[in-house]
């Protein structure tokens, strides 16, 4: 089975064609950051907005790239959920229409479990994908979860953050450090340069027993160290690096602990990271070397699906497409939905 994949949750366009015989034939992301960045976040009415613009035109790239045509597709796949209402109802509504123009069975997508699977997607550019069972961290700028994942569909939340995200964080302490949108990839540039001697964070909740996260006060210490920093007069580029060490130290560290966690409740081994966050080198770093020291495996996706992507959609979609899972004509975005309430792939 052949598969069109379509993500538009929030500020990427991506469209993606994947199928049993052809691997990941062609996959296509237009960005919207240029757009964004004069407003230092995204701005949801022009998220919809440009997807309508970009979707169809991307579609007929990706189309091209795989050297195929509409009736080479026997499959649509779209991202239902969770994410803004306004930009899924693009996606959800093509999707569909395609889907119904071409003659096709259709499949609204959570996103999430799209980046779940993402490191199961062959490309031959990363390890082997993880063997299941396995615990997943979920952790972007929407979502910081602990998943036990049996197999496709069969999901457990462990534990997930009561506040902020991960992303959100990295990209709340990048502006508080005024560093441009996206602020995560820049905080953790910046970061490079720091002394992780200087400055000391929290590691929120690592204090009790538990599995759930929480970052917000990450951000008020960044804050805080940052207002006492221009009180002694040594506010500078450097003074910023420390800071920005320092709370990427806090946060990898504390994602860390919990991941530990989860495998120790679970009795699992195998820890998959997916997100964007998941791209961080320190994250990646240090949790390989966590997993190498209790004799566990880390999996993470090729760093070009790690952000949001159509190749992530249209390879969840050939799963539950190709167990016979279908859409009816009257689809439905949900901007809330929860992994646990994914069907099987055998229920």
């Amino acid at each position: 089975m052949r598969v069109l994949g379509i993500e538009t949750s929030c500020d990427e366009t991506g469209v993606a064609i994947y199928g049993d015989d052809i691997g990941l034939a062609a996959h296509a992301v237009y960005s919207q950051t240029d757009i964004h960045a004069e407003y230092g976040g995204v701005v949801p009415e022009l998220a919809s907005r440009d997807h309508i613009r970009k979707t169809l035109p991307l579609i007929h790239q990706v189309l091209d790239e795989a050297g195929l045509g509409a009736d080479a597709i026997d499959g649509l796949a779209y991202t239902a959920g969770p994410g803004l209402i306004g930009a899924l109802l693009v996606g959800s509504a093509l999707g569909r229409s395609l889907a119904w123009a071409w003659g096709v069975p259709a499949i609204g997508v959570h996103h999430m479990e799209g980046h779940l699977l993402a490191p199961l997607i062959p490309t031959g550019l990363e390890s082997p994908a993880p063997a299941f069972p396995f615990v997943a961290l979920l952790v972007s700028g929407g979502h910081t979860q602990l998943v036990e994942v049996q197999a496709v569909g069969r999901y457990r939340l462990l534990g997930e953050s009561v506040d902020d995200a991960a992303g959100e964080a990295f990209d709340k302490t990048a502006k508080i450090l005024g560093l441009p949108y996206p602020g995560g990839p820049a905080l953790a540039k910046l970061a490079e340069r720091g002394d992780p001697g200087r400055y000391r964070f929290p590691r929120p909740m690592t204090d009790r027993p538990g599995i759930d996260f929480s970052f917000s006060g990450l951000k008020t210490f960044a804050l805080n160290t940052l207002g006492q920093l221009r009180t002694s007069g040594e506010d500078s580029t450097q003074g910023r690096a420390d800071i920005a060490r320092a709370f990427e130290d806090a946060v990898v560290d504390t994602l860390v602990i919990k991941c530990r966690r989860a495998l120790q409740q679970t009795g699992l081994r195998r820890i998959v990271l997916a997100g964007g966050v998941s791209a961080n080198r320190r994250l990646r770093a240090r949790m390989t070397e966590a997993m190498e020291a209790i004799g566990g495996q880390a999996f993470y996706p090729p760093l070009a699906l790690c952000t949001d992507n159509g190749a992530m959609i249209a390879y969840a979609g050939w799963y539950r497409l190709s167990a016979g899972q279908r859409e009816p004509l009257a689809f439905r975005p949900r901007p809330r939905w929860s992994l646990e309430e994914l069907p099987p792939l055998d229920g």
